[in-house]
C-alpha cells in the first residue's frame, strides 16, 4: 500500500473510532475491508491512538480564535495525524507531512479546510 493511500485509510480508522463505539481493531477491520493491513497504516493509527493527549494540547497551542473542542472532527483527525507525523516519523520530511494532511482535509473536509490545516502546521513549523 502506498503512503498516501496508507494515510487515507488511517485518517478514515481514526475518524470512525471519534464518531461511531469502533474500537481501533474493529475500526481498521471496517475501513479495510478485505484489503491487507499495512505496517505504515497501523503505525500512524497506533501512534495517534496512543500520543492523543500529547498532541492535541500541541495543536491546540498552535490553534487562533479556535479550541480543539470546536474543531471539525476531520480537520482534528488530519491535524493530529500531521502532528504525530511531525514530532514521530522523523523519515517523513516535514513538508510532505504538511503536504499530506492538506490533501487529506481537501479530500475528506470541505473547501476550506486544506486552507485551515496549511495554517495551523505553517504555524507550527515557524
Amino acid at each position: 500500500m502506498k503512503r498516501r493511500f496508507a494515510r487515507e485509510k488511517a485518517f478514515q480508522t481514526l475518524f470512525q473510532m471519534i464518531t461511531t463505539d469502533l474500537n481501533q481493531q474493529e475500526a481498521m477491520e471496517y475501513v479495510l475491508e478485505e484489503e491487507e493491513n499495512d505496517a505504515f497504516m497501523t503505525q500512524l493509527v497506533e501512534g495517534v491512538t496512543f500520543h492523543q493527549a500529547e498532541l492535541d494540547e500541541w495543536i491546540s497551542e498552535h490553534l487562533e480564535n479556535w479550541s480543539l473542542e470546536r474543531l471539525p472532527k476531520v480537520e482534528k483527525t488530519v491535524l493530529r495525524i500531521a502532528v504525530y507525523e511531525l514530532k514521530y516519523q522523523k523519515e517523513t520530511p516535514t513538508q510532505v507531512a504538511i503536504n499530506e494532511a492538506v490533501e487529506l482535509a481537501k479530500t475528506f473536509g470541505d473547501e476550506a479546510s486544506g486552507k485551515f490545516v496549511n495554517g495551523v502546521l505553517s504555524k507550527m513549523n515557524q
